[in-house]
């Protein structure tokens, strides 16, 4: 039987344990990201590969992190129905 958490806590890109890795096509390009990645004080390695095309997912990962969710007020079972009936939630909608 495999484990699914084997409790190890997974590190965070960009950090020293777990550098974002990017490949890029030029020597341009390879300054460019890099300037990108001590700007932001990221951990990174850059990979220069002309003749692949160029894999930039780490760096749009830690540039684009997903804001959290703020989730919407649930309504109480004894609260007035948001229908407008006048009765109880659990006695209108909520069944």
């Amino acid at each position: 039987m495999k484990k699914i958490f084997d409790g190890k806590k997974t590190a965070k890109l960009g950090t020293e344990n777990k550098p974002a890795v990017v490949k890029v096509q030029t020597e341009e390009r390879l300054k460019e990201v890099a300037a990108m990645f001590e700007e932001n004080g990221w951990k990174y390695t850059i990979g220069l590969e002309p003749d692949k095309p160029e894999d930039i997912t780490d760096l749009e990962t830690l540039l684009n992190t997903p804001k959290p969710k703020i989730a919407e007020k649930k309504v109480g079972r004894n609260e007035p129905c948001p229908c407008g009936s006048g009765k109880k939630y659990k006695k209108c909608c909520g069944k």
